[in-house]
């Protein structure tokens, strides 16, 4: 196989050994003699199937990732991977290529991902003793030897074992393999994306490059200013040391001032004392202040209560009020034709109302209330007597200055009337109803 200055590929993450018997390694010496080519021989497994990249190395024992080989090879394609000759396959190691230590050392079998596939028993490159050529053993040596056998035996049954359980498990991993291969080709085709993104990106990279060193340089201008100031602050610190002396002189000045101090803290003390006792004593103060403002609390919601009472009141109030002013309009209406009707009348007759003297109609005069200048009397004096009081007995209600007949305002609708006031329960003083929250503010200020 020829040779090439191509580094593998190679994985630097820690590799999970269930990998490695996809790959057998076969006739592997226990050690090899120095000097000499050696040629590795392996197995494909029946779901393993090569890559182009593929390579195997020789490795010292204890490695922990694939980059830690010491030489490598690449491994060659067979023609048909169905056949059984291409299962069996070799490659070899030039002399000048191998350690020349007396290391442990094994081959290893690497895909082009940097994942191995198998690994082989560990060997040595030393030279050939003769206690290698020709044993002499005694019967006890050959008894250990024959029960290190039968372990041996038992460990390789062990390994076959293993061996047929991890070739169903590669036969699951390849079937998974052929899966991930798919997924790799999707992966290819939006790394091709990636990279036309990439591409785009690194322009815009390079452009803010560009500025980016622009802003080096203003920086690196800045930095000499920074230096030309950094000259004038160790001026400065010099300064301050200088200054700081004296400032520990003064300290010494200042310790005997905090002796002082010391005394005048435990003066401060006692005064702190009699403070504590004094605020015990405003503390009660507050307690019973807080007590007296729960009983007001109590007294204000007692007072709102009474308050959306007389709200009620008020309310119903100006409905009568409303319907008092409706029958008022209606009376004056009715008077109103009355009198135009009265005028006509008079009209009719030949007589002036306005030069009439004027006399209220009562109940108990009856016909000797009537105007004496009429000769047959005054036909429409029920009339007048009706509406009489509409003319004379009208009353002013003290709020809205409507006016009311005398049997309208009897003495529920004064006292209704007089609802319409509020009155403060603690000093009597009367606030109209419309001005509703100047009187709680008013019985509140009481309670301060």
């Amino acid at each position: 196989m020829e040779e090439t200055v191509e580094d593998p590929p190679t994985s630097a993450v820690l590799l999970d050994h269930c990998h490695f018997s996809q790959v057998i390694f076969n006739s592997v010496e226990k050690f090899y003699v120095p000097g000499g080519d050696v040629t590795c021989y392996y197995t494909l497994t029946q779901h393993f199937i090569p890559r182009r990249k593929d390579w195997i190395g020789i490795f010292r024992v204890g490695w922990k990732t694939t980059r830690e080989y010491y030489t490598f090879m690449w491994v060659a394609l067979p023609a048909d991977l169905r056949s059984e000759s291409a299962k069996q396959q070799e490659v070899q190691f030039k002399a000048y290529y191998l350690p020349k230590d007396d290391e442990y050392y094994q081959f290893c079998y690497v895909d082009q991902d940097g994942v191995v596939r198998g690994a082989s028993i560990p060997f040595q490159f030393r030279p050939e003793n003769e206690e290698d050529i020709l044993v002499v053993t005694t019967q006890g040596e050959v008894e250990e030897i024959e029960q290190h056998n039968k372990e041996l035996c038992k460990e390789n049954q062990e390994l076959k074992d293993s061996c047929v359980s991890l070739q169903k498990q590669n036969s699951d991993l390849q079937a998974e393999l052929h899966k991930k291969e798919e997924e790799l080709e999707t992966l290819k085709s939006t790394s091709k994306k990636s990279d036309q993104r990439a591409k785009a990106q690194k322009e815009r990279w390079e452009t803010e490059l560009l500025r980016l060193k622009e802003e080096n340089q203003k920086v690196s201008s800045e930095n000499e200013k920074m230096g030309v100031q950094v000259d004038q602050l160790q001026a400065q610190l010099s300064t301050q040391e200088k200054e700081m002396e004296k400032l520990v002189q003064g300290d010494e000045e200042k310790t005997e001032q905090l002796e002082l101090l010391k005394k005048e803290n435990s003066q401060l003390l006692l005064t702190l004392t009699h403070q504590r006792e004094q605020q015990k004593k405003l503390e009660q103060t507050v307690q019973e202040m807080k007590q007296e403002e729960t009983t007001a609390k109590k007294k204000q919601q007692e007072l709102t209560d009474e308050n959306a009472g007389l709200s009620k009141t008020l309310s119903e109030n100006k409905i009568i009020c409303n319907v008092l002013q409706r029958e008022k309009e209606r009376l004056e209406r009715e008077n109103d034709l009355l009198k135009r009707e009265n005028s006509r009348l008079l009209s009719y007759m030949g007589l002036d109302f306005d030069s009439l003297p004027y006399q209220a109609p009562t109940s108990d005069q009856g016909g000797a209330g009537q105007n004496p200048e009429l000769v047959f009397g005054n036909p429409y004096s029920g009339i007048q007597e009706s509406s009489a009081p509409s003319l004379l007995g009208v009353r002013r209600c003290p709020t809205c200055k409507s006016g009311f007949a005398d049997d309208l305002f009897d003495g529920a609708t004064e006292q209704r009337t007089q609802s319409l006031c509020l009155n403060c329960p603690i000093c009597d003083k009367t606030f109209p109803a419309k001005e509703k929250q100047i009187f709680e503010d008013h019985v509140f200020c009481h309670t301060l």
